[in-house]
């Protein structure tokens, strides 16, 4: 299930600077390295409720580019993300506030909520959006890179909703796998989709379950606040991994920080901006190590 803080958060102050184009039947916004930097590879950003088109997923996809990758942001929600109305709604209905609001406001704008979030929660499920997920993946794998590389790297960054996506590729699920385009290799075994995964702040993580099938090396950051994934089960989650010699991985619970911190921080929180800034770091260190 979903917690309150999934729809809810900061927005962020800054403009997206990257394109929007159709990548493998998928609209797509790409963030590009600056001018003259050949990218290490290729980061597929996962989004939260809020959808592709969201400014701080854009955003931060930019950010995520200035560290040397081509990152893709697509719409795996087919155009029914959750709208940011909801965000500041979401605010007022948890937030103490006059009685005037709390009689007379509140229950209008719950009704209001309701209307966004039950449909997305119908047609946006994982198990509605994961068969495009892997499709697109699939394509990216089978076809020519869109820039020079002998060996094209692929990972793939999820927050929220997307946390789960991701988790679902790091399993390597052996049906999911295929032939690398040929300009990639002179073999005709199968391989793993991605070659790297980031998560934070994920939702419906079945521990251990979901955990104890992750095959591909995976990076974590959860806040220590978080109500969707508890401090016990992010330990539960660092035990697992660390049984498992066979798969490189890192767990890191930010004290302070709350579900949605990594890509809705408030501008205004100075505590939540730390953590934000040191999650993005902990990413694109994690994309550059398996990337190099």
């Amino acid at each position: 299930m979903s917690c309150p803080d999934c729809f809810r958060g900061g927005v962020s102050k800054s403009h997206p600077t990257g394109k929007e184009a159709t990548i493998h039947g998928v609209k797509t916004y790409i963030a590009e390295p600056e001018a003259g930097v050949a990218p290490k590879g290729i980061i597929v950003f996962i989004t939260d409720a809020f959808g592709w088109d969201f400014v701080n997923n854009q955003v931060l996809s930019d950010h995520y580019a200035k560290g040397g990758f081509l990152v893709y942001c697509p719409d795996f929600m087919n155009g029914r993300a959750m709208s940011p109305w909801v965000i500041p709604s979401t605010h007022t209905l948890l937030e103490k506030q006059s009685w005037f609001t709390t009689i007379f406001v509140k229950p209008f704008l719950f009704l209001q909520v309701l209307y966004h979030v039950i449909p997305w929660m119908i047609t946006c499920s994982i198990a509605k959006t994961e068969a495009g997920v892997i499709k697109y993946f699939q394509a990216l794998r089978t076809s020519p890179p869109p820039f020079g590389a002998k060996d094209l790297k692929i990972g793939t960054a999820g927050f929220c909703w997307g946390g789960k996506h991701v988790v679902t590729l790091a399993k390597d699920d052996p049906k999911h796998r295929v032939v690398r385009h040929s300009s990639q290799t002179l073999s005709s075994a199968s391989e793993p989709l991605i070659d790297a995964a980031f998560v934070a702040h994920p939702t419906f993580i079945k521990v251990p379950e979901d955990v104890e099938a992750i095959k591909i090396p995976i990076s974590w950051a959860v806040g220590e606040e978080d109500l969707q994934m508890k401090a016990p089960d992010i330990r539960k989650v660092k035990e697992i991994l660390e049984s498992k010699k066979d798969v490189q991985h890192e767990v890191q619970l930010l004290p302070g920080a709350k579900h949605g911190f990594a890509n809705r921080t408030d501008p205004d929180d100075e505590v939540a901006m730390a953590a934000a800034t040191r999650a993005e770091g902990q990413a694109k260190s994690w994309f550059s190590r398996w990337f190099s």
